[in-house]
């Protein structure tokens, strides 16, 4: 039977192990919608999950452990428990968030159970190295600890980045805006857990050369633990609020074009052969379909995907597509932007009290810093200077 001691000397503990426990058991409790994509949500949750239930766990056992004659230095041991937590925690955070970001099957399958298995291994003789008070074993088991953290870091934070620019060009082909700035508070936090990682590391080479051992890995603790909070606000928020991420990433399960209809070789033939006449009739409907499109101003709806508009113009996204590269000359997102700025322009000028947030809303942009980096880019000047000089900054 285990015994936990709590004391002025495990409080920090304590905290931690409570709060994580707390933090997995709010996560337990959020249910995602039922879809092929959302299993891969689910495993990214649970994967978040057992990182939390692994920190409790650590934190309780370092507990039961205080004051036994074989912890010869409980401040080395409490950091012992922390690493074996933070060590755990780059496999199955790393999992979770590249789940987030990808689609279909990744390396990341094959590198998470071994990574996981690793770590227990390295985590059990590490113990076992501190606990046998053989300091030249203890210092080896150090030293490979350390190694296989850096090559599993290192690794994941590769396959990390190849996942994120992919999601972020998944993203990009699949709305006509700059949406990329819904997916940066994944890289922030996966940016912020490797430097919780590398503190650890830091810690542990400095150790000896400290004076105030026990107040740093105090600290330290109660650190991971607003990590951890910092990471699970966000994770739900991202469920909550980021719907067109979602839409985005899974939306070839979704709308199943995961399983496109293949044609066979005389139906593509024949559409080879298909007249020109038809292309040229279906490009003068679109010309009016634009036309009335751009007068009821619905580019300055946002969040809408290119399948969304080319419904609207009761026409195909690929239609689409030709249509404004052929005949217009320039992509639709291009277009639709210059339009956006033109409108930013009056109503900057017709409405000298509304916020710059409210004209980038009014005027189709759902994000502030993209509106500004846009217009910028334009008309040359920012909304604001263009505004404070009537329309005319060059004078």
């Amino acid at each position: 039977m285990i015994s936990i001691n709590i004391n002025p000397d495990t409080a920090v503990q304590l905290i931690v192990g409570v709060g994580s426990t707390v933090l997995a058991a709010l996560l337990m409790l959020i249910k995602i919608p039922q879809s092929e994509y959302s299993v891969k949500l689910t495993n990214s949750k649970m994967a978040i999950v057992m990182s939390f239930l692994i920190c409790s766990f650590m934190m309780f056992y370092s507990m039961s452990q205080f004051g036994r004659e074989d912890i010869w230095d409980w401040e080395m041991f409490m950091m012992l428990s922390i690493y074996i937590v933070v060590h755990f925690s780059t496999s199955i955070i790393s999992y979770s968030m590249i789940a987030l970001l990808k689609t279909e099957k990744h390396k990341r399958n094959n590198l998470f159970v071994p990574g996981l298995f690793v770590s227990a291994v390295v985590s059990f003789m590490l113990l076992e190295s501190y606990k046998s008070q053989n300091m030249n074993y203890f210092w080896f088991m150090c030293i490979v600890a350390l190694t296989a953290f850096l090559i599993q870091s290192i690794t994941y934070i590769v396959y990390f980045d190849k996942a994120y620019k992919h999601s972020v060009k998944e993203l990009e082909n699949y709305y006509d805006e700059d949406e990329s700035h819904k997916l940066k508070w994944v890289k922030f936090c996966y940016v912020i857990t490797m430097l919780t990682n590398l503190f650890i590391l830091v810690y542990l080479c400095l150790y000896w050369f400290l004076d105030y051992k026990m107040e740093v890995a105090s600290l330290y603790t109660i650190w991971y633990l607003l990590y951890m909070l910092y990471l699970s606000s966000n994770f739900i928020s991202f469920l909550g609020s980021h719907k067109l991420v979602l839409d985005a990433v899974a939306h070839k399960v979704l709308d199943g074009s995961a399983f496109p209809i293949r044609t066979g070789g005389r139906k593509k033939k024949e559409k080879q052969h298909e007249p020109r006449l038809s292309i040229d009739r279906e490009f003068d409907r679109l010309d009016k379909s634009v036309e009335e499109w751009v007068e009821r101003k619905q580019f300055c709806e946002y969040d809408k995907t290119r399948d969304q508009v080319a419904a609207e113009l009761n026409t195909t996204k690929e239609v689409l597509n030709l249509y404004f590269s052929s005949r217009v000359g320039v992509d639709f997102r291009t277009w639709r932007t210059n339009l956006r700025i033109e409108e930013a322009k009056k109503l900057l000028l017709e409405n000298e009290d509304a916020s710059l947030n409210i004209i980038a809303e009014a005027s189709g942009f759902s994000d502030k810093s993209n509106f500004h980096r846009q217009f910028v880019k334009i008309v040359g000047c920012s909304p604001r200077q263009w505004r404070d000089s009537g329309g005319k900054p060059s004078l």
